[in-house]
């Protein structure tokens, strides 16, 4: 098999966080979201991926070079944003398929648990009957936000609707990967085209498309609400009902640790901190005393002065929270914000990187 990732999205919705790194280095429990996906990729003999990539193109190849867990990584550079399907077609030079080699495409802004040689078997059983592509379908209660697929008995997709409104016949939706034949380049014109709304609905019509639900974990991070719902998702099997410590933390036995918890190496605890439930922190950060901090993410190198409050939050790099800062209510703090003491910022206050905030601030709102 080999595979083809977008990578090339700016992550608008992630602002600020996504002003000094691509969408999907984003941390997933202190490991960069990509890196899961290679990782399984690796396990299902996966040998060349294709990064599609546009937007800090550059980060992306320092961070993943040209091998990833034993993963041959080649780029496809965007000359402009291209939609879902353009990039997939200007990765085809860089793609060579052996006869009857298996193609994986998917967004790479999404985290699951997804085994791809499961997937690549009942493609292989779906091609016997005509197909070129077969789609990892996902079931959602709310599915306005996605690719809504109507799926026959014998797994075949009759009707694909992206993001539909009103009355829906069917709860499944596309989860953003793909196993396909080399067939499908030719489905694809060179522009900036869409694959759910131009490439799917002429694959269906011509009963080409076929379905393959997932039934295990899967999330997409293109919302803050929806990355911090997949981080304690994470946190929860990783670390259960003990504290997960990545290297050595230093804290004394009055830090009450709340599971889930991790602690990335480095971390240091102030005497009398809560730490949890649902409490990331990356690595090297320090915590002052009698702090709080629940139902958050906290990237690396982070410091906090005493009796601070972080819930439902996420913390960018090497912020620094002044004493009795309160981070609350979905906040985000760009990285290398300097939050003074005592400034209470709550509701969806999304602080750009680099920012000194001296007074309090009730969102939602940007400070910039």
């Amino acid at each position: 098999m080999k595979a083809i990732i977008l990578a090339g999205g700016p992550g608008t919705r992630l602002r600020p966080l996504t002003c000094t790194r691509p969408k999907l280095l984003m941390p997933i429990a202190n490991r960069a979201l990509l890196d899961w996906t290679f990782e399984r990729l690796s396990w299902a003999g996966v040998s060349e991926v294709v990064l599609a990539v546009n937007y800090m193109a550059e980060s992306l190849r320092r961070y993943f070079g040209r091998e990833r867990y034993g993963v041959k990584v080649k780029y496809s550079v965007e000359p402009r944003a291209m939609g879902t399907g353009g990039p997939v077609k200007l990765s085809e030079k860089l793609i060579k398929l052996e006869e009857e080699e298996t193609l994986l495409i998917m967004n790479g802004d999404i985290w699951c648990d997804l085994e791809f040689s499961v997937l690549e078997a009942a493609h292989r059983r779906n091609v016997s009957r005509g197909a070129v592509t077969t789609i990892t379908l996902y079931e959602v209660k709310d599915v306005s936000r996605f690719g809504v697929v109507e799926l026959k008995p014998d797994g075949r997709i009759a009707a694909f609707h992206e993001k539909p409104s009103g009355r829906v016949k069917s709860r499944l939706i596309n989860a953003g990967v793909y196993a396909s034949t080399s067939q499908i380049f030719s489905y694809i014109e060179p522009r900036r085209t869409s694959m759910e709304l131009e490439v799917f609905p002429r694959l269906a019509s011509e009963k080409r498309l076929y379905g393959f639900q997932h039934k295990g974990e899967w999330g997409d991070v293109g919302k803050f609400e929806d990355y911090l719902k997949v981080n304690f998702k994470v946190a929860e099997a990783l670390a259960g009902e003990k504290p997960r410590v990545e290297g050595s933390a230093e804290y004394n036995s009055t830090v009450k640790l709340v599971p889930p918890v991790i602690l990335g190496d480095g971390v240091k605890l102030g005497s009398g901190s809560r730490i949890g439930p649902n409490a990331i922190l990356g690595c090297n950060v320090k915590v002052g005393e009698n702090c709080q901090i629940s139902n958050s993410v906290v990237f690396d190198g982070v410091e906090m002065e005493g009796d601070c409050l972080v819930k439902g939050s996420i913390l960018g790099e090497e912020v620094l929270l002044g004493r009795e800062a309160k981070i609350t209510g979905g906040s985000v703090i760009g990285d290398l914000s300097i939050i003074a003491p005592k400034v209470k910022l709550s509701r969806k206050v999304y602080v750009c990187p680099r920012k000194e905030v001296n007074k309090p601030a009730l969102g939602p709102k940007r400070i910039v």
